[in-house]
Formats: structure tokens, sequence, C-alpha cells
């Protein structure tokens, strides 16, 4: 089991990024959360991971703390919650938010994510009640703030798209947000506006 990486990151595409460790390039999933904290490209950055081995693939995912990958272990057992609608949870609530919305029973909250529906909400509450640590997560500061350009704008639609949103929705969201604003801010913003919605 690979439990921690620390190397140099040489790919940032959301969700996706590579860390290179020892000359060996790791594809490493990462929720919105975790990419916001992300240091610039080159850069030595630490990640706590979890993998999920299956017949067709080895998926590594990463986090910038112990308590937002327990959260993710927690969520990925609960029937019906596979790895990358646990990513989508994450990167759409904070491990924080998301013990709130489940102490509180807050359907609404919880089923505003991509992949999760009522029902899916309703199960979240019933079997990870009690289960979420909220508060007292380490993170790492780190982001790199530059202009936004055409890429990062095609970079924040498609971070929006492998969260789950369709292409009318993810352009939708970008389409109001200010011409310099980064790609982890665009992402942030895009993510508020189709919440409220």
């Amino acid at each position: 089991m690979i439990g921690r990486l620390t190397g140099q990151l040489i790919e940032k595409l959301p969700p996706q990024i590579v860390v290179d460790v020892g000359g060996v390039g790791y594809e490493v999933d990462v929720p919105m959360s975790t990419f916001y904290q992300l240091p610039a490209l080159g850069e030595k950055t630490t990640l706590y991971t979890h993998l999920v081995v299956r017949e067709d693939a080895h998926l590594l995912f990463g986090f910038a703390s112990k308590g937002e990958r327990e959260t993710f272990r927690q969520l990925i057992k609960v029937s019906g919650i596979g790895a990358k609608i646990a990513l989508a949870v994450l990167s759409g609530l904070s491990a924080d938010e998301l013990a709130l919305a489940v102490a509180s029973e807050d359907l609404k909250r919880l089923s505003s994510v991509p992949g999760i529906g009522k029902k899916t909400a309703e199960r979240l509450v019933l079997e990870l009640r009690g289960k979420l640590a909220t508060g007292g997560a380490v993170t790492t500061p780190g982001g790199l703030a530059f202009a936004a350009t055409p890429d990062d704008k095609s970079d924040i639609v498609n971070a929006l798209l492998a969260l789950g949103y369709n292409d009318k929705e993810a352009a939708a969201a970008t389409k109001g947000l200010p011409p310099d604003v980064t790609v982890s801010d665009g992402v942030r913003l895009a993510l508020k506006s189709l919440m409220k919605g």
C-alpha cells in the first residue's frame, strides 16, 4: 500500500496531478480542496494517499491531510459510492462541511454534489453518522496565482467535467468568471455557483 508520496509536482491537470518521486512519475487524482493547496509546478509536495486496486487499473488518490484521506476512506465504504464519487464529494464539500452536513442531515447540501441524488444522500447520512471527525485537520499551505489564459479556462471546464458536471453546466459556471482568475480560484468559484443552482 502506498500511504504517502513526497516529490516534485510536475503536472497539474485537475483533478489529476503527477508527482515525480525519485524519477518515477505517479499519477494521482486529488479532490479540488487538495488541488487548491498545491504548490507551483516544480516544487516539492507531500500527499497522503490511498491506492485502489481494480482488475483493470491501479488508481492512486492523494490528499493534503490525513483527515481528508480518512473521510475519503469512510465515503468509499458507503454502498453505491465509488472512488470517483467520493472525490467529487470532497471537491464540493470540505471534510468538515461533509461531517456537518451528515450530522445535521442536510440532504439538500449533500445532493447538490454531482452523482449524489436524494437516496444516496440519505444513505450517506445513515451510514456515516458519527463516523466523520470535524476540525483539527492539518493542511499544507501553497498554491500559485497566475493570470488565466484560454488554456486555464479549459482546465477549469475539464476539472468540472471530471467532477461529473455536464458540458452545459461547466460552460455556464465558467461564463461569468473574471478574465484574470487562476485555475484553482476559477474552479472554486464555478463550484460555488453550481452548488447554488
